[in-house]
């Protein structure tokens, strides 16, 4: 997505980078990468994987004026209680024509609709907030970002997500089979052979998050927004 902005060598700063996969991959492909994670367990996994990362949340992190190429919220936004100030800030560190990529859950979905409050990316307490593509375009604008292209059709979580939608309106534990791997809710529940018996309709879940997101109505959605030059 970052690839027709940036240059070779240019500067990236991920916040919140968890264990610093992306910034990992944006080193290898030749970027000047860094990121800052204010949890300390990710730091300290980071570290283990050979990936060194700052220990800061957007709020402290010693960046300076205009000297980022790119700055990357992936899947950060709705975990903050002031994503507007976020991006605000984020912004400033931003050299003139430099670009910010934001990775959201989109409540304007068909899983959302098809979830309720059962929705995979509902995710509560940890998401305090969430965004339509409108409502996300216009907090970028605020920052003084200009958006330049909206994906929708995004394989990361998109089709997993419609899926584990669906199979939480029949489960006790919504979104179980993603805690239980997370070891967050029991290997055996309940849960367990209501989600294996609804595997076979994974393929019908994945043609239908296709057509939702030819129809700008994906699950997560991802915004670059350029800075004006």
């Amino acid at each position: 997505m970052l690839r027709p902005y940036l240059r070779p060598g240019a500067r990236l700063l991920d916040v919140g980078a968890g264990r610093g996969r992306f910034v990992a991959s944006a080193r290898g492909a030749g970027y000047c990468a860094r990121g800052i994670e204010p949890s300390p367990r990710g730091v300290e996994a980071a570290l283990r994987d050979g990936v060194g990362l700052h220990r800061a949340g957007w709020e402290d992190a010693e960046v300076e004026p205009e000297s980022l190429d790119a700055v990357i919220f992936w899947h950060v936004l709705e975990h903050l209680d002031d994503p507007a100030a976020a991006a605000a800030r984020a912004a400033t560190w931003l050299r003139p024509g430099g670009v910010l990529l934001a990775g959201v859950p989109n409540l304007d979905s068909w899983q959302a609709r098809i979830g309720g409050d059962r929705w995979y990316h509902l995710d509560v307490p940890r998401h305090r907030m969430h965004f339509t593509p409108r409502g996300l375009d216009a907090l970028l604008r605020r920052a003084g970002l200009q958006p330049q292209r909206t994906h929708h059709l995004l394989a990361e979580h998109n089709p997993f997500g419609m899926w584990q939608s669906a199979v939480s309106r029949l489960t006790e534990t919504p979104s179980w089979l993603y805690h239980a791997l997370k070891r967050n809710a029991p290997v055996w529940s309940r849960d367990a052979p209501i989600t294996a018996a609804a595997v076979p309709l994974a393929p019908v879940a994945i043609v239908a998050e296709l057509a939702a997101g030819v129809l700008r109505r994906g699950g997560t959605i991802a915004v670059v927004a350029r800075r004006a030059a």
